[in-house]
């Protein structure tokens, strides 16, 4: 038996909501790898999510595990860390559901430095309700609801994470799976909050909406155009217009939300 199939949920079948070629799985397989390199035990582990394709991951591994409203993970995964500080809490979301209707609590989660990880899966669009254009859309692509293009700009995630006050960003991409594991335990490992964005493709709504090709051919777009960020900075710029650049961003390690908030409760407390 593989080893990751450790971490998943045993003796049960749930419906496969993933379509054939979505990249999600392969980002559910780096998560789960990057936990079993740290040996931490399912026990130790919580993982939320909200709405979208990618936050059913929590049905699907055995941890602990909390499905919540659309936008309100971080709300929640806040509470079971406060709660617990012990507990390690990965935060599953999706491009629509961290940055638009979870837009206000994805800044402010950034800007206490809550001690999270959140893997944020950018596939472009709103897989899950029909392909709406989200926040990362970018601009002139199209939607369900953009047909002829979009005409907004696109939140770049992790710059948005580090100004709002986030500890750690990252990206990776489906493509270079172990790079992604890679990221994912560093963030893991990191005091506050983390975020790796882990861009996952779309074949079925974003890649036929905008005559991308199959998931083959997606895939090898993104390995045809992502750049490491070590590669990016000795490049003139012009080169790297229009590439994903992965790699970590930013790494910065300040007091958490969970201490300060610890420290406040004893000085309340008289202790």
């Amino acid at each position: 038996m593989h080893p990751s199939y450790e971490m998943l949920r045993p003796g049960k079948k749930f419906p496969h909501v993933w379509c054939p070629g979505c990249g999600h799985g392969i980002v559910q397989g780096a998560i789960i790898r990057a936990v079993q390199k740290l040996g931490w035990s399912r026990d130790e582990m919580v993982m939320v999510s909200g709405i979208g394709c990618s936050s059913r991951m929590p049905v699907y591994v055995d941890f602990n595990s909390l499905h919540t409203a659309h936008g309100r993970a971080l709300a929640f995964a806040t509470g079971v860390k406060l709660h617990n500080p012990k507990l390690h809490v990965i935060v599953i979301t999706g491009d629509g559901d961290a940055l638009a209707i979870g837009g206000n609590h994805f800044i402010h989660a950034c800007r206490r430095n809550a001690d999270l990880t959140v893997i944020l899966m950018n596939n472009n669009i709103y897989g899950m309700t029909g392909g709406q254009y989200s926040p990362t859309t970018p601009i002139g692509k199209r939607a369900s609801t953009a047909p002829y293009g979009t005409a907004e700009r696109d939140f770049d995630p992790c710059a948005l994470a580090k100004a709002a006050g986030a500890a750690f960003t990252a990206r990776g991409v489906a493509y270079n799976a172990l790079e992604l594991e890679k990221l994912i335990e560093t963030a893991l490992t990191r005091k506050g909050f983390s975020l790796v964005e882990a861009i996952s493709p779309c074949p079925t709504l974003y890649g036929r909406l905008n005559k991308e090709g199959n998931a083959v051919k997606m895939l090898q777009w993104q390995k045809a155009n992502t750049i490491n960020i070590k590669a990016a900075e000795k490049l003139p710029v012009e080169q790297t217009a229009g590439k994903i650049i992965t790699g970590i961003f930013h790494d910065q390690e300040t007091v958490p939300y969970t201490e300060i908030y610890d420290r406040i409760i004893h000085k309340a407390q008289g202790k």
